[in-house]
């Protein structure tokens, strides 16, 4: 990999700033001052260090966000804010995407990352990755609703999978419902259109977990950290390279 783009994907600025560090001979590779941007240099062996700073090179990252109601789940947008502006440059520098979509009133968990087969794993039906969210409905959620999730649900173009519908509380005199919804598929707007299906309508939805993965309840809306340790290990099960 060259030098400056081994900089550059570990978040030390554009091709132009990193230049610049270059030219001030702020630059050690294997304890020598480098210049020269053009360098061929081996990632996991050499030891590059900015300002006495040692870079610990990564190949997939992975940043685990709250995302807030209208932000767009992609990767650029003309019309709105999207996912990867609420994330930190080195984010960017490595080119990460969402893994899977919430729609974009849908709020909660929302994984992205640069490991394209691991998203790939997670998204493919024959994974079945659970998804749990959590609806505020507009109606009353009853046990025959329960009982059309788990037969699974008929929509237009196709029968879901069967679902887990948990009742949480019921408010008769506004009739409204929360509820716990399990899926293991991704359709467009399936929750919204599963519960439409039962004649009531989401009125807020936020995704709690998805596989492994769970929602922090420290990470405030619109905030990200990157995956811990134990959470990326949990992420083996799916058999990719994961570093």
């Amino acid at each position: 990999m060259r030098l400056d783009k081994f900089l550059v994907e570990m978040g030390l600025g554009s091709r132009t700033e990193v230049k610049r560090l270059l030219k001030k001979r702020q630059v050690l590779v294997n304890g020598k001052i480098e210049t020269s941007a053009k360098i061929q240099i081996d990632e996991n062996q050499d030891e590059i260090s900015v300002n006495k700073r040692v870079l610990d090179y990564e190949k997939f990252v992975y940043y685990l966000l709250n995302k807030p109601k209208g932000v767009i789940s992609a990767t650029e947008d003309a019309n709105h804010q999207i996912v990867l502006d609420l994330l930190d440059e080195s984010a960017r520098q490595k080119e990460v995407f969402p893994v899977g979509r919430l729609d974009i009133d849908t709020h909660g968990l929302l994984l992205l990352t640069n490991n394209g087969a691991l998203a790939h794993a997670m998204l493919s039906p024959k994974k079945h990755v659970a998804k749990v969210y959590r609806a505020k409905v507009d109606g009353i959620i009853t046990e025959k609703d329960v009982e059309h999730f788990e037969a699974g649900i008929e929509l237009k173009g196709f029968t879901c999978q069967p679902a887990k519908l948990t009742i949480l509380e019921v408010n008769e005199e506004q009739q409204t419902s929360l509820v716990e919804i399990i899926i293991s598929e991704g359709k467009f707007h399936q929750v919204k259109r599963m519960v439409q299906a039962c004649g009531k309508t989401v009125t807020d939805l936020e995704r709690l977990s998805m596989g492994p993965l769970t929602l922090d309840k420290e990470l405030a809306t619109g905030t990200f950290r990157r995956l811990t340790q134990e959470e990326i290990k949990s992420l083996k099960r799916f058999g990719v390279e994961l570093l």
